[in-house]
């Protein structure tokens, strides 16, 4: 029995290291530069939606037509 609680919490043990290790891998670069002292840009999506959508409105001001009364206009003359 003694043999069999041993086998299960140290599988248990492994899995959650792995699980552990698993997770802090991807991320070890940026573990270890945030140790060193270098600080990484603020993340700021506010602004950057702010940017994109400032895009969005020029390109679709560039691309509207001329207003049909200007068109108009314009074929009369």
């Amino acid at each position: 029995m003694l043999v069999l609680s041993f086998m299960v919490f140290a599988g248990a043990f492994a899995v959650a290291g792995m699980m552990i290790v698993s997770s802090i891998a991807p991320q070890w670069d940026r573990i270890v530069r945030l140790a060193m002292g270098n600080v990484e840009p603020a993340f700021q999506p506010l602004r950057t939606l702010a940017v994109a959508e400032r895009r969005i409105a020029v390109r679709r001001w560039a691309s509207t037509s001329a207003p049909v009364p200007a068109r108009r206009w314009n074929a009369a003359a």
